[in-house]
């Protein structure tokens, strides 16, 4: 098992996964490292989005009966998440009520049960290693404020992106309302902020080895990927 498809929820992801994520894996054994938009968004002219996991399961199950050789994972974020009704993801509800990092640990566990029972009893449960981010895409940005800033292109901007950053306990536990998620806070600063064009260009100039240093859930996913292939 070589190959590796993350299924992600949007332009961002995507372009962080195969211009970041791809080179740091193919150093631990990876031949092939891809992103893929969860529910067609491409195809569908649409730039992303939680779908419901009725959807996204069946397009894990397809890529991993289709392709014995390889592994899938998610990134997606946990606050995005449908809760209830026919899109629910499995555990998102009974999460609601635990502290992070057990919220997200309880979702990834829930999936990865789902995806097993799919699959049948001769399914490798190893073949897939969810990940669920508490927040959005941005909140990694945040573990080098210095480097985000001159990522954009908006270096006097480095203190207000501190201030952010030292409000809260780490970068994966950025506030999450509506109007103080890690996207809000940027875009207020940043009128135009340009997501995925922006976001990758901040994650190129912080890097991998930084953005795990300082989010622990994050570091725990790359460790599970590189250590995968035994």
């Amino acid at each position: 098992m070589t190959r590796l498809i993350v299924h992600v929820e949007g332009q961002t992801e995507e372009q962080f996964v195969n211009e970041l994520l791809a080179p740091h894996l193919y150093d631990h054994g990876y031949a092939s490292v891809g992103a893929r938009l969860l529910g067609n968004a491409r195809q569908r002219g649409r730039r992303g989005g939680v779908k419901s996991w009725q959807v996204v399961r069946k397009e894990i199950t397809d890529h991993l009966k289709e392709d014995h050789g390889s592994l899938a994972t998610t990134m997606v974020d946990y606050c995005g998440l449908p809760q209830s009704g026919p899109e629910a993801w499995p555990g998102r509800d009974a999460a609601s009520g635990l502290p992070y990092p057990e919220n997200v640990a309880h979702v990834e566990e829930k999936l990865l049960r789902d995806v097993t029972s799919e699959m049948g009893h001769a399914f490798n449960p190893s073949r897939f290693i969810p990940f669920v981010m508490i927040h959005e895409f941005e909140a990694l940005l945040f573990s080098d404020c210095q480097g985000f800033a001159e990522g954009i292109g908006q270096e006097t901007l480095a203190s207000d992106f501190q201030a952010i950053r030292d409000g809260c306990s780490g970068p994966e536990e950025i506030d999450d309302s509506p109007l103080t998620a890690p996207s809000k806070r940027i875009t207020k600063l940043v009128p135009g902020y340009q997501k995925p064009l922006m976001g990758v260009l901040a994650a190129s100039k912080i890097g991998v080895e930084t953005m795990r240093s300082e989010c622990p859930h994050f570091d725990e996913w790359l460790k599970r990927l590189e250590t995968a292939l035994g």
